[in-house]
């Protein structure tokens, strides 16, 4: 009897290791299985994160498609390509034209009497482009090159009479004397300048200074355009002739403002190439990520199989 009682205590702590150990194994199970879910969770954010990045990757680039950036270079130089000042003056005549440098000019000589003409000029008509019936009589003049010695143009205008209450000579700037001049068909270059570029007055009985800049813009489709901003300062003029008439002097002074040329452009500011690197590191972290899920997923079937093999075991064993 004593050795059978021995033997039943020798047996019981073995039934209770037995029904220990597979619960401690279920919860270690448990664990990884829940650690496996949370990854998988953290991949299906990964992957939330990653497909909103390629849709926001792919709006900001069709933006900035559409909405180029506005480029503005300066370029130095030293001589200007000579400007073309082409003037209307009507009734007005032409008294004088000088070329003056470092923006000195001599005090007027005989002011209303006809003076040295040391510019070179031609004078043209052509039919307004506007309404093509009216003639228009045009004085081209070659306009300061030399930006470094601050080269001038300064011109004096003289009216007998005028009928009208204010007096005043239209003026346009064109981008290049040499053009005009070299043109074969004057009379449709002056009427596509006049068609292009805007108009200018200045005057009479006043001095008019004026500074000019050029800006060229680039087009989309490569072409380019030129464009003339001016700067004007009016000084009155003291007439101090003996006998003035009813007669109206003017004077005008053509410079440039300074040596940059002014280049505007449109550039697109988005790159295909970096979308397109951004996009591949994108998609090759959602197929590592889509590794690592799959991995995760045959490692969870695994352990449940594994875990359920066990207990089949246990329950055999028991059994």
């Amino acid at each position: 009897m004593e050795v059978h009682e021995d033997s039943s205590s020798v047996i019981l702590p073995d039934g209770e290791l037995g029904t220990t150990t597979p619960s401690l194994r279920f919860s270690k199970t448990c664990l990884k299985n829940v650690f496996s879910v949370i990854l998988l969770f953290i991949y299906l954010l990964l992957m939330a994160v990653a497909v909103f990045l390629v849709y926001q990757t792919i709006s900001d680039f069709r933006e900035k498609l559409k909405h180029p950036v506005m480029s503005v270079t300066y370029k130095e130089v030293s001589l200007y390509d000579a400007p073309g000042i082409a003037f209307y003056p009507g009734k007005a005549q032409l008294l004088s034209c000088k070329h003056h440098y470092y923006d000195h000019i001599p005090p007027l000589v005989n002011p209303g009497q006809p003076g040295d003409i040391e510019c070179t000029t031609q004078r043209i008509n052509y039919t307004d482009p506007f309404t093509n019936q009216t003639m228009k009589y045009a004085l081209v003049v070659q306009g300061p090159r030399d930006v470094k010695k601050r080269e001038l143009v300064f011109l004096q205008f003289h009216l007998n009479e005028t009928d009208q209450d204010f007096s005043a000579i239209d003026y346009l700037l064109f981008s290049s004397f040499q053009e005009f001049v070299s043109s074969p068909e004057k009379a449709k270059f002056m009427k596509d300048c006049e068609s292009s570029y805007s108009s200018w007055k200045f005057s009479g009985g006043f001095r008019t200074w004026v500074k000019m800049s050029l800006v060229k813009t680039k087009e989309e489709d490569g072409s380019e355009t030129v464009e003339f901003k001016q700067e004007t300062s009016v000084v009155n003029y003291i007439d101090q002739r003996t006998k003035p008439g009813s007669d109206q002097l003017f004077f005008v002074v053509f410079e440039w403002k300074d040596p940059f040329i002014q280049t505007v452009q449109d550039i697109i500011t988005a790159n295909p190439w970096n979308m397109i690197a951004l996009l591949c590191g994108i998609f090759l972290a959602l197929f590592k990520a889509a590794d690592f899920a799959k991995l995760s997923v045959k490692w969870m079937i695994k352990i449940r199989r594994r875990h359920l093999k066990r207990t089949r075991q246990v329950t055999n064993h028991i059994s």
